[in-house]
């Protein structure tokens, strides 16, 4: 999956960052298009530590859920479908707390 690059007008991208790599995003566009901009293109883990992927696209499944941070703000779980991308926001997409 990529971008439609010919024949679109978009404005500058913005950086955003997704678990710690520096991923290019267009205003407008959601946390989950960022995420599958991105390398891994990974979104949560199932119970059973499975990466699982984008669904529905439109808010109601919730496969998209990530963790995001608007710069030093406390982090909070999204359905990455619903938020907009924008500067300093920092997305994560395995529990923050949890981390070592």
């Amino acid at each position: 999956m990529r971008r439609i690059e010919q024949g679109v007008t978009r404005p500058e991208p913005i950086a955003v960052e997704i678990d710690g790599a520096s991923v290019m995003a267009h205003p407008g566009e959601t946390v989950a298009v960022a995420v599958l901009a991105s390398a891994s293109r990974r979104f949560r883990d199932d119970r059973s530590g499975a990466p699982r992927g984008m669904f529905c696209n439109m808010g109601t499944c919730s496969e998209c859920t990530v963790w995001a941070a608007l710069g030093t703000s406390p982090w909070r779980r999204v359905r990455g479908c619903l938020v907009l991308a924008e500067p300093t926001l920092r997305i994560s997409t395995r529990d923050p707390e949890s981390r070592p």
